[in-house]
């Protein structure tokens, strides 16, 4: 049977749950930014975006119910949007 014909019933609670781990995330990366970090205040606030989209996309995208070939090559493009930022950073500090 194909997976994306497969029902996959996910209660409601969880949805709850992840909306305020996003909620609880936005307050703290609005936090962060009255918080002086010197250099790690846009890494924090591109570290917390980060876990805010990862969550969007496994739960409210349904990445967690899809192809594995699809879940890696997610996990393939956020590690090279990361790399190239990290490289970024590296260059911007460096000059």
């Amino acid at each position: 049977m194909n997976k994306h014909t497969e029902n996959h019933v996910v209660p409601y609670s969880l949805y709850i749950y992840v909306l305020a781990g996003l909620l609880l995330l936005t307050m703290l990366s609005v936090g962060v930014t009255h918080i002086e970090l010197a250099n790690l205040t846009v890494f924090t606030a591109i570290l917390l975006a980060s876990i805010k989209s990862c969550l969007v996309l496994v739960f409210f995208m349904h990445l967690k119910f899809d192809n594995r070939i699809l879940q890696i090559l997610v996990t393939a493009v956020f590690i090279l949007v990361a790399l190239v930022l990290f490289i970024t950073f590296l260059d911007y500090n460096y000059r």
